[in-house]
């Protein structure tokens, strides 16, 4: 097996990514972002919107269209009201982050392992993860942007101009724009660019000006031509996105200059060893590459310093962060596997035992907790429950076997085991969880009735709908009546005025209502929003 992976690092890499994740893919709920975006995509298909991008109809010119074209290929393939066939493209460029993560961390190194490692580290990140799911199309962006970076790094390193590396530097910095704007070209690349500087250096650059130039004007033209297109085609529309958009930057979701300096926990299991690898007096010295440690430090570092300076602050914004870190901290990983059997200081020993006995526990205190939760809603769930039992079990009992025998490599592997479990056996049972107030829109709900929205309908809503829903309340107040004399209506919240109205014209006989909270009234996560009730309309 290691052999196989020595020799096919990069199959395997995706292959394991597969393998956790691909299964399960749709069970998630789908979420605000997911929806709009997955709206859109369907749209593309449905309505040949493929540059003039909408959702429920209307222009839609937030997001560039790029990982929208990739996303409604998928659709196209796989079905496009398929949560599973929307997804896919997320996970296959988790796979592209993990792969020049691989590469670009066994070039700075001259290691395969340790390349290896990096590449299993980003993968397990927490929010690596997690951010397909609430903000989709940023996996596209960083994405990109990481192969970009790895082309960057050969073009700097060579001491002749490398034109394939430039070229291909250039055309993956504008799929990066073309996705996401300059998101990544801020929060990753000129983090990238300022580390590259102060630590291995710009030697003879300028014997590299003219491609450098080059780089930048093609990364220009290939991730700006969209917008120009949009500017022309619908200037009204992308003029007011865009002043909306830019807005936000400094008066929507304001947070204070430190509000990121908790960025490491998001790495979740690696939570303990990625903030003692920013600990630079102490790691310096027990690192096998120093110069490749301050590199993936400052890179980190200064990706955290820059999101700072932006006022707008989400915590998913901070997901490119963890592509550097998760290298930072795979420095540390790398020096508890070589040394940790030597180690006797207590100090360095026990935050290693703390953090991966903590998972170690949690391994095995899985099977007892999930069924105090579960045990009422096991029914049709019992054959996840003894999977996800046993093996979760089984390998928190191997952490701490291996922590005893001090063999960190082996700790590390089981921990990577364990994450891979709850993906892969326990997140079926989340289904388990689904509160009974949960009423999903039942497929040909309407009949032949042609189906209308009236106020706010969550995206979550149409995506699950299948279809555009129209509004027919506009944003003055007014109220648009569609032509047919009979027709079904979506809505939230109809105030005593808007009802008046509606009763002097039509009958108005309520039929059912929709529920997309999975979750019990009294959550925090209950929202008001995902609940519209269905009428059908008659002309008096």
């Amino acid at each position: 097996m290691f052999s196989l992976l020595k020799k096919y690092p990069i199959p395997f890499i995706c292959l394991g990514i597969a393998l956790v994740l691909l299964p399960n893919l749709h069970i998630m709920d789908v979420t605000i972002m997911e929806a709009r975006n997955f709206v859109t995509a369907r749209e593309m298909l449905t309505d040949n919107n493929w540059l003039l991008t909408t959702m429920n109809g209307e222009a839609r010119y937030e997001k560039p269209p790029l990982p929208t074209w990739l996303t409604a290929i998928s659709a196209a393939i796989f079905g496009v009201n398929s949560a599973f066939a929307m997804r896919l493209p997320a996970v296959i460029f988790i796979m592209i982050i993990a792969v020049y993560v691989f590469k670009l961390s066994k070039k700075i190194t001259d290691s395969q392992s340790f390349g290896m490692l990096a590449a299993i580290s980003v993968t397990t990140s927490f929010y690596v993860i997690g951010i397909i799911i609430e903000a989709p199309w940023d996996i596209f962006t960083h994405g990109f942007m990481c192969v970009a970076i790895y082309y960057l790094f050969c073009f700097f390193e060579a001491e002749k101009t490398p034109w394939k590396s430039a070229l291909l530097a250039g055309v993956f910095i504008g799929f990066s724009i073309l996705s996401k704007g300059p998101v990544s070209f801020y929060a990753l690349l000129l983090p990238f660019l300022l580390a590259y500087g102060f630590t291995f250096k710009y030697r003879s650059f300028i014997n590299k000006l003219v491609p450098s130039l080059i780089i930048l004007i093609l990364a220009l033209a290939v991730g700006g031509w969209w917008y120009l297109y949009v500017r022309l085609e619908d200037p009204t529309t992308f003029l007011a996105i865009a002043e909306k958009e830019t807005g936000n930057w400094s008066s929507y979701n304001v947070r204070p200059f430190y509000y990121y300096w908790s960025f490491f926990t998001q790495s979740g299991l690696w939570t303990i060893p990625a903030f003692i690898s920013l600990l630079y007096p102490y790691l310096k010295i027990r690192v096998r590459n120093l110069k490749a440690y301050q590199f993936s430090l400052l890179w980190t570092i200064l990706a955290v310093i820059l999101l700072s300076l932006i006022p707008e602050k989400k915590s998913r914004y901070l997901m490119p962060v963890l592509i550097p870190l998760a290298i930072n901290f795979s420095f540390y990983l790398d020096y508890l596997i070589r040394e940790f059997k030597k180690l006797t200081n207590k100090r360095e020993t026990i935050p290693v035992y703390f953090n991966f006995g903590l998972i170690g526990l949690i391994g095995i205190a899985f099977p007892m907790v999930a069924y105090v939760f579960l045990r009422e809603n096991l029914e049709g769930y019992w054959i996840y429950y003894i999977l996800a039992s046993v093996f979760i079990f089984a390998l928190g009992i191997l952490i701490f076997r291996f922590l005893f025998q001090k063999d960190m490599k082996f700790v590390i592997i089981s921990t990577m085991g364990l994450y891979a479990m709850l993906l892969l056996t326990a997140l079926p049972l989340k289904e388990a969880l689904n509160s009974k107030t949960f009423h999903p829109i039942e497929t040909g709900f309407t009949g032949d009735l042609k189906l209308y929205q009236f106020n706010y309908i969550a995206p979550e809503m149409i995506w699950e709908y299948g279809d555009k829903i129209p509004q027919i309340k506009n944003e003055d107040g007014s109220i648009r009546f569609p032509e047919e004399s009979n027709f079904g209506l979506l809505a939230v919240g109809i105030s005593a005025e808007d009802s008046a109205i509606i009763q002097n014209t039509y009958t108005v006989e309520k039929v059912n209502t929709f529920n997309l909270n999975t979750v019990s009234e009294g959550s925090n996560q209950y929202k008001d929003r995902l609940i519209a009730t269905y009428y059908k309309l008659t002309k008096k």
